[in-house]
């Protein structure tokens, strides 16, 4: 019922969205003499900020056309290299001048999280890695657009696909997991471990993630273990309604996702906007760009199957399985401490308020054979759970450790 209401607002407040579009290109027709004064700047700006609080915002695209390596602008060509039911593999391919500017890269998989957000959440990630890598990126797919009969994707499936994955790519890959997925690209590569896969990459970087939520829990983790997964299935669990693809599959809807994360910051998010308002009024472009930016990305969401959803409050938030050494897949118990050949990485933000301080760290625990040479750890100072993977502070700190770990690893 919930996602039907949900559906029913959009399609009722269409008419007044039609409505302030024919009123927002009255106040910026330029031969209206009111355009550039202070009231149809104002009318303007209004009609903007209820536009955009009332918009639907569809999957945005990484719009990454060259990057800069040794010096020189090498051209991107972005290719879908690997195909399953719910995810796709993309390439961000250099396409070289010839063969002599060519520059050999480590092969570097980014296993995007599957939160709510689509993977041009991490933009800013690929573009900072690709003078340094040879970049893939795992594409997640809506599960609103994925018919009934292609069937189930829980936990279990997610760790096959980086499985496939890492195959798919060989031995000399490095994998990066960003918040959500350290747990089960962890859980992948010990499972690739304990039966001595070729495969197993060079090393894995685990960035904000919840491998142990008992360390230094947030509010997001206290409050997945004072609910209980039944609460969540009862509470947040929906059906896809008509006319999706995958109508009357168990999702956890995007929306909800999204809610939650504005009303953790929900006054840093009203004061943004009340920026953006006065920015716009004021004619102040560059302030106004930088907004709508971040928000465009920000507010697409997409929908998480209900099976993955709720193994992953259980598994991960609520029983903690594995830092107890009692997490399974596929009935097999996954034991870090076989990881032998593969380096780790862990970096995490000091302001981090989705995954605490710590939590991440963890890993270094698990993955006992490890040595001393094969483990870095860092803490970035003054960065929340965003700027541990985006943002300046991730270009100018973490990109060039993260870099020259791989290339210890070679």
């Amino acid at each position: 019922m919930l996602y039907y209401l949900y559906e029913m607002n959009h399609a009722a407040i269409a008419p007044w969205r039609a409505a302030a579009d024919a009123a927002n290109f009255f106040w910026k027709n330029p031969v209206n003499p009111f355009a550039q004064t202070y009231m149809g700047r104002s009318m303007s700006a209004s009609l903007d900020l209820f536009e955009r609080a009332t918009r639907r915002y569809g999957k945005p695209g990484f719009g990454l056309d060259f990057t800069v390596v040794a010096g020189d602008e090498v051209p991107i060509v972005e290719e879908r290299v690997f195909d399953k039911t719910f995810c796709s593999l993309l390439h961000f391919s250099k396409a070289w001048a010839d063969e002599k500017s060519k520059v050999k890269q480590p092969k570097l998989l980014i296993v995007a999280p599957m939160s709510g957000h689509y993977a041009t959440l991490l933009r800013g990630t690929v573009e900072a890695m690709l003078p340094h890598a040879d970049v893939y990126i795992t594409d997640w797919v809506d599960a609103r657009q994925v018919p009934l009969a292609s069937g189930d994707f829980d936990l279990d499936d997610y760790i096959d696909y980086v499985v496939e994955m890492l195959t798919f790519l060989g031995p000399d890959t490095h994998v990066m997991a960003v918040c959500q997925p350290s747990v089960p690209v962890l859980a992948a590569i010990a499972s690739m471990a304990k039966r001595k896969d070729p495969n197993q990459p060079k090393s894995m970087i685990l960035m904000g993630g919840p491998i142990d939520t008992r360390r230094n829990p947030t509010v997001v983790n206290r409050l997945a273990v004072a609910r209980g997964v039944d609460w969540f299935r009862k509470n947040a669990v929906v059906k896809v309604p008509f006319p999706h693809p995958g109508a009357m599959r168990d999702v956890y809807p995007g929306f909800l996702q999204l809610t939650g994360f504005m009303t953790m910051n929900l006054d840093r998010h009203m004061s943004a906007h009340r920026e953006l308002f006065w920015h716009l009024i004021e004619g102040d472009g560059d302030a106004a760009e930088k907004h709508t930016d971040f928000y465009d990305e920000y507010l697409s969401v997409m929908d998480l199957t209900a099976e993955f959803y709720l193994q992953t409050v259980e598994k991960v938030f609520v029983n903690h399985e594995l830092p107890r050494g009692i997490f399974r897949h596929r009935g097999e118990k996954i034991e870090p401490g076989l990881i032998k050949k593969t380096a780790l990485m862990t970096i995490e933000g000091e302001r981090d308020d989705i995954s605490g301080v710590g939590q991440t760290e963890a890993a270094h625990d698990l993955c006992a054979s490890l040595p001393a040479e094969k483990k870095l750890h860092l803490l970035q100072k003054g960065v929340g759970h965003y700027g541990v993977f985006n943002g300046s502070r991730f270009r100018a700190d973490a990109v060039p450790r993260i870099v020259d770990f791989m290339h210890k690893q070679a």
